[in-house]
């Protein structure tokens, strides 16, 4: 898992496990549009300060 504090973007996965969600509330977010992401490549990734705006956390 990359939840370092330095990682600018995170898996689905990772996004998951950093906000306390199911991966599956992710994947709906970002089918739904409310999640962005960023494409690179064959990867899709989030950026981490749009997720955390998205679920209300401040750092």
């Amino acid at each position: 898992m990359n939840t370092s504090p330095k990682s600018l973007a995170l898996t689905m996965k990772d996004a998951a496990a950093l906000v306390g969600v199911d991966y599956r509330t992710i994947k709906q977010g970002i089918d739904t549009g409310t999640i962005p992401t960023v494409q690179l490549g064959a990867r899709r990734l989030i950026p981490r300060a749009e997720l955390l705006r998205v679920f209300g956390i401040r750092i």
